[in-house]
């Protein structure tokens, strides 16, 4: 060990390990929450509206990946770039990529860059994204996963250079239900709260719990309603969610969509046309359009209806970095 990791106390130095190849492959998930009081073992990050990435430098390779292992250089190569510019040549960092919007993240503008797979393309956008950090897995050859997040995060700030479009994500000691509140009246989507000794755990996870300022999340989209009058592309996406019984229909989404998208996710659809539905529920919609269960997409909803339909809910955009397998219902732990 050298550097950094040189400067740490004895107790910590033997929790680290040599690096396998397995660190930039399966990131800590958080788990939905409604607690909102917390003591001193907590601290509290914003909840970014982004789409969450992995990256790892080895001397002169550097890979960005999405949270489902998804390579994600040419999408965002000045990303790529940044990190590879760094003083440090070995490490592995875990964040969140956005794209601003009059100050504040636009998951819909970062649609733009993350269906785009060629370098060119992508920049020619104009949409300029920031890699917000949090956590450091490996550095120097060692892996951290076992110190405390307290630790990691200290020695991010330390490893690297944040300058263009790295940024340190920041963190407060305090935090609950005022907290919260004030997150959200700046228009943040919430808080994350992280146990502030917590290893990171290659999995989803208690020990860091999502905040949220209002409801919504992924769902996989199974079919879509043909459009009806003026309408373009398709009418409404028929969306769902896992459980063990199968995919469960969650409802139909027909807001939320502007003239671009319709053609485009109408165009996605006809790829992946379907002869029968793919919902384990019975679905009584007309006209539908059925499709192999294989985007997923976000979406902002007020509640669930006790029949378990979703009320007043809009689209948000695709969902990339998320495997169709992993959507399941979310239900706040309240511990």
């Amino acid at each position: 060990m050298t550097g950094l990791l040189d400067s740490l106390p004895p107790a910590q130095q033997q929790l680290l390990n040599d690096a396998d190849g397995h660190l930039a492959e399966r990131p800590m998930l958080a788990v939905l929450s409604d607690r909102r009081e917390f003591g001193d073992a907590w601290v509290f990050e914003r909840k970014l509206d982004g789409i969450r990435a992995l990256a790892a430098r080895e001397d002169d390779r550097t890979r960005l990946l999405s949270r489902s292992g998804r390579p994600m250089n040419n999408t965002f190569p000045e990303l790529v770039e940044a990190l590879a510019g760094r003083s440090c040549r070995d490490f592995t960092v875990d964040g969140e990529i956005v794209a601003f919007s009059h100050g504040r993240t636009d998951f819909s503008r970062l649609q733009q860059r993350m269906q785009l797979t060629d370098p060119d393309r992508a920049r020619a956008t104009g949409v300029a994204v920031t890699y917000y950090l949090f956590d450091l897995l490996r550095l120097d050859g060692k892996d951290l996963t076992r110190l405390p997040l307290r630790t990691r995060k200290s020695l991010l700030r330390r490893a690297l250079d944040f300058d263009g479009p790295l940024r340190f994500t920041p963190h407060r000691n305090h935090g609950g239900q005022r907290e919260l509140d004030e997150a959200c009246a700046h228009g943040w989507e919430g808080l994350i709260a992280k146990r502030a000794d917590g290893r990171y755990l290659p999995r989803r996870s208690t020990d860091w719990l999502k905040l949220k300022c209002a409801q919504g999340q992924e769902f996989v989209i199974g079919g879509c309603t043909e459009p009806a009058g003026a309408r373009i592309g398709f009418g409404a996406l028929l969306i769902g969610y896992h459980d063990s019984r199968g995919l469960r229909y969650a409802g139909k989404v027909g807001t939320g969509y502007d003239q671009a998208t319709l053609r485009r996710l109408r165009a996605l659809l006809d790829e992946r046309s379907a002869p029968r539905s793919p919902f384990a529920d019975p679905v009584r919609e007309r006209d539908v359009h059925w499709v192999r269960p294989e985007l997923v997409a976000e979406i902002g909803f007020s509640e669930w209806t006790r029949d378990g339909m979703l009320r007043h809910p809009r689209y948000l955009g695709l969902r990339e970095d998320k495997r169709p397998q992993d959507v399941v219902k979310e239900k706040p732990v309240h511990g």
